[in-house]
């Protein structure tokens, strides 16, 4: 199984933190000034109780989305296990930091033969069962002693009118007859792919295949049918955006999946194995260059349509399959995402790594000047990286907003979000803390 840095799914933000957002530098210089000063969050308060939303990522159903943080930094004296998920409830005002949960193995994941998953982590969210609560899909690692086919490690957390805290996942039930060979099932990954308008999910089976779970789901974890496996076009499995169900790239009413030749993480070519009434059948017509991740728009202009960027080595971008397009020297392995920062009808594109930038939309394309992004100061030498969890509208203004995670070693990060406007991303945050404030001491 995989592990992932950090993803957030959507969520509403309108809040300003000035006091703990610390001192901010673009990421293209290195000044010696004073450390970002680490702060807590405000006192927890209860979970708001919703009636249920279309909203994605509304854990809780009250209409306004929520924050998912994976990969929680781990206490001072913490153990080697998985310190948990953070969620960051949304309000009519915007996120709320003061309304937040940590979903741990011990209190969250289903155990199996009493055993409590030492890894817990996020993956995808959507509504399963279409309750109007959204659900959290988990991955974990039950114990296995490598003889035979191993366990399910896919658990499903579902939403409810308090949100996600008091629930305990489901082991998610792939039928045999939905499986094939003796490898992990892993990468799951949510998508409408026949587009009947309930929920699926893909999960890898060994080889170029996937057992394909058609939605909607039970409360026991049951899908409402799985035949055979199916063939895709690749080993791995990617979503589009963070934590995000796949989209309907081609119109045709059913979601299409990203394909990989590798694990996420790792550079490869990719392809899409588009949905139809049968689920995700047939292979795409383009192969994207090799990269490291894959984001889809109408960066070519008006009227050319969707189209691909792919992110290779240091920001290096392939746009529209035409390898090397733009070089934008972001550094390290970058990630990516996609969203419209000014609402001019244009998608903008934010990339990750030790130096992220933003490649604005504009009528002619995707501009090849890079706009670096400012990064929270952390203690240590060295630059700290930046992974992309979300790029939308958080606060309500259809502008698309930046939530970003820094982080240096083990000990030290910051999330920060930089709200969109009509000249763009903001130069100072909206919000800032640790990833160490959810853990629990």
């Amino acid at each position: 199984m995989h592990r992932r840095i950090g993803t957030a799914a959507g969520l509403g933000l309108a809040v300003l933190l000035s006091s703990s957002c610390g001192l901010l530098s673009p990421s293209g210089d290195a000044p010696r000034a004073a450390p970002h000063r680490t702060s807590s969050l405000p006192a927890a308060r209860p979970v708001p109780v919703g009636q249920g939303s279309t909203a994605d990522g509304d854990f809780n159903g009250d209409g306004h989305p929520d924050l998912v943080l994976d990969s929680l930094l781990a206490p001072a004296r913490g153990q080697d296990d998985d310190p948990g998920i953070g969620i960051v409830y949304g309000s009519a005002h915007g996120l709320a930091p003061a309304t937040r949960e940590l979903l741990t193995p011990a209190r969250n994941a289903a155990r199996t033969r009493a055993a409590v998953p030492a890894a817990f982590d996020a993956e995808t969210v959507c509504d399963l069962d279409r309750d109007g609560f959204s659900d959290l899909v988990v991955t974990t690692d039950p114990p296995y002693d490598g003889v035979g086919r191993p366990p399910v490690p896919v658990q499903l957390l579902f939403g409810s009118p308090r949100g996600l805290g008091s629930a305990r996942a489901v082991r998610l039930r792939i039928p045999d007859r939905a499986r094939f060979g003796n490898e992990w099932p892993d990468q799951p990954v949510c998508g409408d792919f026949d587009g009947d308008g309930a929920p699926d999910l893909a999960v890898t089976a060994s080889g170029p295949r996937i057992s394909y779970l058609r939605g909607p789901f039970t409360r026991t974890g049951a899908p409402e049918a799985a035949g055979a496996p199916l063939g895709i076009p690749g080993a791995a499995l990617a979503a589009t955006a963070p934590l995000a169900p796949s989209s309907d790239l081609d119109h045709d009413g059913a979601d299409d999946l990203l394909v990989r030749s590798a694990d996420p993480g790792r550079r490869a070519r990719s392809r899409l194995a588009l949905g139809g009434p049968r689920g995700p059948l047939r292979a795409g017509p383009a192969v994207y260059p090799p990269g490291y991740a894959t984001a889809f728009g109408r960066f070519a202009g008006p009227g050319r349509g969707v189209t691909s960027v792919t992110a290779d080595t240091d920001g290096l971008l392939s746009v529209g399959g035409r390898p090397g397009r733009i070089r934008t020297g972001t550094g390290q392995v970058p990630t990516l995402a996609a969203g419209d920062v000014q609402h001019d009808g244009y998608p903008d594109l934010v990339l990750g790594g030790t130096r992220p930038a933003l490649l604005s939309g504009t009528a002619h394309g995707l501009s090849a000047t890079p706009r670096r992004l400012p990064v929270p100061r952390l203690p240590g030498a060295g630059r700290p990286y930046s992974t992309v969890l979300a790029l939308a509208d958080f606060d309500g203004d259809r502008r698309a907003d930046l939530v970003l995670l820094t982080r240096r070693g083990r000990t030290h990060d910051r999330v920060t979000v930089l709200t969109g406007g009509p000249s763009g991303l903001a130069a100072q945050p909206a919000l800032s803390f640790t990833t160490a404030d959810f853990a629990a001491p």
